[in-house]
């Protein structure tokens, strides 16, 4: 059994696909996550590689009952809101990050693929097997662990719906195709609202005193950090207050980026934010962005990608 499998990630993509070969499911807002399987001895990995099994009780507690000797579950980690809807900012509370906290039991695993049952790879089984094999065990499944169900429906119109609904988007994966490792053709993600991870490399201090104006995020370029912009809404002022009290034990006088700005104050890139934003200026900055969520860096795998 692999100790560990790089995970098959969507390429993002404006429009669903056409056919009949194309499996389509809503796109989770959370945490990717592979559940190893072994015996006694169970793992919860990240996307990036990290050991995150603390961290989900409730979902270990869940795995232990799927009457499976052996497997590797892909899935997404999420909070559904009071709308059945995921919640990126509600996981970060469950999850025990600041600011605030929720209880970490309302964190759901939506598994959406099988890459290792009882001894054997799956990995070179076409999608839609993978997808009759995982259903017999998690199919049905009301606890910390679901299946991400697929639909039965025109791509566009399921689109509209979701998007109708206030979801992320949508995922379509070919039927046939093996799972390859990396950013792959064959998953495609829609969004409704794009969103993606950056770092953050300061703020800037509000009117108000003790609260935060702007964070100040950076995208990654090579082994250099790009400054994208600056977000100064999605954050309750409670929650902007303990974000700057937060940001404020790791002050610099190094700046992460080539910036120059008169009351920025500069943090060590420690902490990744998820931002909704819709679209990129021409000067390779972030429009209309919105503050979603927070993290720690140790996990730094989504940290959205600059190509210029």
């Amino acid at each position: 059994m692999p100790s560990r499998i790089e995970p098959c990630v969507a390429t993002l993509v404006d429009k669903p696909p056409k056919g009949p070969n194309w499996g389509l499911e809503i796109k989770w807002d959370g945490y990717r996550l592979a559940v190893h399987i072994e015996a006694e001895h169970l793992r919860i990995i990240t996307r990036g590689g990290y050991n995150w099994t603390d961290r989900f009780p409730a979902i270990v507690a869940e795995a232990r009952r799927l009457g499976v000797q052996t497997a590797i579950l892909d899935g997404e980690a999420v909070v559904l809101d009071d709308q059945g809807r995921s919640d990126f900012g509600m996981l970060q509370r469950a999850l025990g990050r600041r600011p605030a906290a929720h209880d970490a039991r309302k964190i759901i695993l939506y598994v959406f693929d099988l890459l290792y049952l009882d001894g054997r790879d799956l990995r070179r089984l076409p999608q839609r097997e993978r997808r009759r094999l995982l259903e017999s065990i998690v199919s049905g499944r009301t606890g910390a662990i679901r299946l991400s169900e697929e639909v039965e429906a025109d791509g566009d119109a399921f689109f509209r719906v979701v998007c109708a609904h206030g979801l992320e988007g949508i995922v379509a994966k070919y039927r046939e195709k093996a799972y390859r490792s990396g950013r792959r053709p064959e998953w495609l993600k829609i969004k409704c609202v794009r969103s993606d991870s950056f770092l953050i490399v300061g703020f800037e201090p509000s009117s108000v005193p003790g609260a935060i104006g702007r964070l100040l995020l950076a995208a990654k370029s090579g082994n250099a950090l790009v400054y994208v912009g600056g977000v100064g809404t999605g954050f309750t002022h409670k929650m902007s207050i303990e974000l700057r009290k937060l940001l404020e034990s790791i002050v610099t006088k190094a700046p992460a980026v080539n910036l120059k700005r008169k009351n920025a104050v500069f943090t060590k890139p420690l902490f990744v934010a998820e931002i909704e934003y819709r679209a990129w200026t021409d000067e390779g900055k972030l429009r209309h962005p919105s503050f979603k969520g927070i993290r720690e860096r140790a996990d730094d795998a989504g940290v959205y990608l600059f190509d210029g």
